[in-house]
């Protein structure tokens, strides 16, 4: 990993969590850091949205330095969506970070690169980080295709956007099939898709832009393994979903320096 880019380690909580269990969970995880972990690495965390207000509040109140993160949003400012939150209205909690593109949102909800392009879009006017998400299912690995998903999903996920914009976002590769299946690609494997997908982001926005972008890993990352895979040159922290569940863990994942 490049001295020059800070790692940002992301806990996904996906649908788990009510605010009681957020604010809980939130201030535990503040006893486990300290300012040598806070200044080594970025940390957010991405909670329902039935637990940003909560969450927030405790993040500000109690002055704890993890980012406050979404899981989603709309592209739209305003309309009839119902069941959905535009970035407007997250901009508004204080939150940093919106993964955009997640698998499940894809595979589950049939959000096509589009829509995801839209969104990323939405979310940098709002001053927003996007973590765009991209990866593989196992037939596409098995297939040898699965560097050409991955080339697809930037090029199409980064369509329209400046070179300066690309530089300052998160990209978050993640193996669709070691995604809550305990499976996770040896560092070598996570090294090589990562470092593909920054040179993906150099052929749409310049080196500039591919040096200075964050690349994140996820699928299954715990804490016996996060020091090998946090360690390749190409791996700028992690998206982290079972394991940041627990504090304890999530907090180890963090410290993965001392491992």
């Amino acid at each position: 990993m490049a001295a020059s880019r800070k790692p940002l380690i992301s806990g996904n909580w996906k649908m788990h969590m009510n605010h009681f269990e957020a604010i809980q969970i939130v201030q535990t995880l503040s006893y486990q850091l300290d300012e040598n972990d806070y200044g080594a690495c970025d940390v957010s965390i991405h909670p329902p949205f039935t637990d940003l207000r909560s969450v927030q509040t405790v993040l500000e109140s109690d002055r704890i330095p993890v980012l406050l993160g979404a899981q989603h949003c709309h592209f739209e400012e305003k309309g009839a969506f119902t069941g959905e939150v535009s970035p407007g209205m997250l901009e508004k909690l204080n939150v940093k970070y919106v993964i955009v593109g997640h698998s499940e949102r894809r595979e589950v909800f049939g959000e096509e690169d589009e829509m995801i392009n839209a969104k990323v879009k939405a979310v940098l006017k709002h001053s927003m980080t996007p973590i765009l998400c991209v990866g593989e299912t196992i037939e596409e690995r098995e297939a040898d295709k699965a560097q050409e998903k991955i080339q697809s999903q930037i090029q199409n996920g980064l369509k329209g956007i400046g070179k300066e914009r690309i530089s300052s976002m998160v990209i978050a590769y993640e193996p669709i099939w070691a995604i809550g299946t305990g499976m996770t690609a040896t560092p070598a494997d996570a090294q090589e898709m990562c470092a593909f997908a920054r040179g993906c982001v150099k052929d749409v926005a310049g080196n500039a832009a591919g040096d200075t972008i964050r690349i994140q890993y996820g699928g299954s990352v715990k804490p016996v393994n996060a020091a090998e895979l946090l360690t390749q040159e190409d791996i700028d922290g992690a998206l982290v979903g079972g394991a940041s569940l627990d504090a304890e863990n999530f907090s180890r994942i963090v410290k993965y320096r001392l491992h």
